[in-house]
């Protein structure tokens, strides 16, 4: 693992182009917004996988383990989101997939409420976290 010596966030690979651009506080990210009960039970859903780092950034909040595998952007009453995954899933819950190479496909997803939440995202939660892993690449 490499970290930037500038904001300390850790990467698979050195150097690894990002932006040092962090809030460092989730709550700027939901100051008048009735959105932060959904994230928070999407992040209880990511942490039940095992230890995450929740990275407030700019415009978006990432998920990272090894590498960043989910993130969510806060609108005022859903959130709006991305898996990363090994494979591409084709699911009318998905509003996009963009795939960017054979093993890196995203996943574009919207949570309105926390029904949104079920066996079936958590998941999806579980195989991204897994890429987040890179345990895909261990085959």
């Amino acid at each position: 693992m490499w970290k930037c010596s500038k904001c300390a966030r850790t990467f698979a690979n050195r150097n690894q182009t990002h932006t040092c651009a962090r809030l460092g506080d989730l709550d700027a990210h939901f100051e008048g917004r009735e959105s932060r009960p959904l994230f928070d039970a999407f992040a209880e859903a990511v942490r039940a996988c095992g230890r995450v780092d929740i990275l407030p950034e700019k415009t978006r909040i990432a998920f990272h383990v090894r590498m960043s595998f989910a993130q969510i952007t806060p609108r005022n009453t859903y959130l709006l989101g991305h898996f990363v995954f090994a494979r591409r899933i084709e699911h009318p819950r998905f509003r996009k997939i963009e795939t960017m190479s054979a093993r890196n496909h995203v996943h574009h997803f919207r949570i309105d409420s926390m029904h949104d939440i079920d066996d079936e995202l958590r998941g999806w939660i579980a195989e991204a976290y897994a890429v987040g892993e890179q345990r895909h690449l261990v085959k």
